[in-house]
């Protein structure tokens, strides 16, 4: 296991293509690079905003290795979500990044034929029994479509001690975090999901870290920090005046806020293209512009390179 416990803001990494839709490595790295040197104590590969799904397993393989070799030298947890549908496939995947490196393992629960939960319970402990680094389970029921109980998951816990650290994004998922607290006597760590959208509150319910998309990874830190540090409202203006106004503009779907991620890290100069692998959010000029006001505001906190 890891000193201490891995909390803030734990960014899920995008995945950048050329505009001819290859993978882009080199942006690839400088993505991992920036998010380390900026201040994330730990990143997570595979993410459902890192287009996971639309990767070869070659692809996967280089990006996971590149992931752990790069946190490793900046002192940065490397967190590799696993998120084959087949247990028995999951299970040696897991094993596979476990040996590679990675320092957290995350799973997805499988929702392709929509299994019940016992089903879904079975298959993250399996993944966790198979391994010995921290796992997140993900509790995902819009992506899923299967509920799970907070006392299933307090069960999992007890049965594997590894499986320690949950990202919750149910909708809304402020009730259910309580609930699983209380079931877990504290013992777990929660990250709130879902964009941050209820940061505040799920912090305000016992969570010690979120897991949002990388690309405005700077302000999710500054309101953390200011949030740990005793300045609630400080934290609540960041989150309003900030992070919501174009939350609300851009994660109306998920192709949309993958788009949008990649138009700011291209902005940022951290990538070298906003390409998404198709099928893909379809823009119009209204979106755009809607998005660049958006942008204007929130452009003065944060850094920009050149890539």
């Amino acid at each position: 296991m890891t000193n201490g416990k891995l909390k803030g803001i734990c960014p899920i990494i995008a995945t950048p293509f050329t505009s001819d839709g290859r993978v882009d490595y080199d942006s690839f790295q400088n993505l991992v690079k920036v998010l380390a040197e900026g201040g994330c104590p730990g990143m997570a590969l595979f993410g459902i905003a890192g287009e996971y799904y639309k990767l070869t397993d070659e692809e996967a393989g280089k990006l996971a290795l590149m992931t752990v070799d790069i946190c490793r030298k900046y002192n940065t947890k490397s967190i590799i979500s696993v998120t084959q549908h087949a247990t028995e496939v999951a299970v040696e995947r897991a094993k596979r990044y476990q040996d590679m490196g990675a320092d957290f393992l995350m799973v997805l629960p499988p929702y392709f034929l929509k299994p019940d939960a016992s089903a879904l319970n079975r298959h993250i402990r399996a993944v966790g029994q198979a391994v010995s680094v921290p796992v997140i389970a993900q509790y995902a029921p819009e992506q899923t479509g299967v509920a799970i109980a907070p006392t299933v998951f307090a069960e999992l816990l007890r049965n594997v001690p590894n499986i320690c650290y949950f990202k919750i994004e149910c909708k809304p998922a402020g009730g259910y975090i309580s609930a699983m607290l209380r079931e877990m006597d504290q013992s777990a760590s929660v990250f709130v999901g879902n964009a941050g959208y209820q940061f505040i509150e799920g912090f305000d319910r016992g969570a010690t870290g979120a897991m949002p998309g990388c690309s405005m990874f700077d302000i999710y830190l500054k309101m953390y920090n200011e949030y740990v540090s005793g300045n609630r409202t400080a934290a609540q203006d960041t989150h309003n005046q900030y992070i919501l106004p174009i939350l609300n503009h851009i994660r109306q779907n998920v192709e949309m806020i993958i788009l949008y991620e990649k138009r700011i890290l291209k902005r940022r100069g951290i990538i070298a293209t906003d390409y998404c692998r198709c099928p893909s959010f379809a823009l119009d000029p209204y979106y755009d512009k809607l998005f660049d006001e958006h942008y204007e505001r929130i452009a003065p906190l944060m850094k920009h390179h050149h890539h």
